[in-house]
């Protein structure tokens, strides 16, 4: 059953089984730009495959995970299960380093991203993280509908004054222009 716990025989005589275990206490550091969205990406999967969540919001919009936190609790979730610690540097270290800390998600810039991966692997963390993406082309084909595709690579580009991952950088029109 390609559903379950075990696949037999997957190779030459290789089984594959699975074990569902929490992890522990995971983390997640939040960018400044989409300070709900990318936080509810993160801690949701985290505390319902059984680990506790440290959030780190950015120190430019903490209010956003403080009000999530308080409408988990709110709604029954026990204390300590999602946590969140403001601060800047230091407290990405302190995440980054304590042993308590098994994973850590990251979203934000590659220069930030880089350390976040290179000093969370060295301490043994598992780190996921997305970096500095953007959507650089967008190619528009003679038979597309231009000013309705124009009108929505405006948005896309410069949406949240640009500030996104999904911000267009670079557009390439295909065709004659008229």
């Amino acid at each position: 059953d390609m559903l379950g716990d075990s696949l037999q025989n997957l190779s030459g005589g290789l089984d594959t089984v699975s074990y569902r275990v929490p992890l522990g206490v995971c983390a997640g550091i939040a960018p400044f730009n989409f300070p709900a969205m990318i936080a509810l990406w993160m801690y949701p999967l985290a505390i319902a495959t059984g680990n506790t969540y440290v959030l780190k919001p950015t120190e430019k919009a903490p209010s956003a995970s403080l009000l999530l936190t308080k409408h988990l609790h709110d709604l029954g979730l026990p204390p300590g299960v999602v946590n969140v610690v403001n601060g800047s540097k230091d407290t990405v270290d302190g995440i980054l380093t304590h042993p308590d800390v098994k994973a850590i998600s990251f979203v934000g810039s590659n220069e930030a991203g880089e350390y976040i991966h290179d000093v969370g692997s060295e301490n043994g963390k598992r780190v996921q993280a997305n970096l500095g993406a953007k959507n650089h082309a967008t190619v528009m084909t003679e038979d597309a509908d231009r000013e309705s595709t124009i009108r929505a690579i405006v948005g896309a580009a410069f949406g949240a004054a640009g500030q996104r991952c999904m911000a267009l950088s670079v557009v390439v029109l295909v065709g004659g222009l008229e």
